[in-house]
């Protein structure tokens, strides 16, 4: 997908976690030929993700984040606990009452 493609906000979402993996890796000391080794991947594919391209995969960013220790909070981007929008709706289609089954 061409960047010119994605949405605004999309644009800004990655390059805001490009910058945080970024952060993160230079607040651990990490070079970028370290990090790109340990998620074995090209210095130039982890100077993309850190600007935040939307070329780069997103087992890549996944990885990356994995090296960094930061793989878990991943797993709860789309958790149900989390989706207001979903859960309304769920909430909306709950009976009103239920019935207790007669014994016939």
């Amino acid at each position: 997908m061409a960047e010119q493609t994605l949405p605004i906000p999309v644009r800004r979402v990655l390059v805001k976690l490009g910058h945080d993996i970024r952060e993160a890796r230079l607040r651990r000391r990490i070079s970028s030929q370290v990090m790109a080794d340990r998620a074995l991947i090209a210095r130039a594919t982890l100077h993309k993700l850190e600007k935040g391209a939307p070329s780069v995969a997103a087992g890549t960013y996944a990885t990356v984040l994995f090296v960094l220790g930061l793989s878990d909070r991943l797993a709860e981007v789309a958790d149900a606990r989390f989706d207001e929008t979903g859960l309304a709706l769920a909430e909306e289609h709950l009976p009103k009452r239920i019935r207790a089954k007669s014994n016939r």
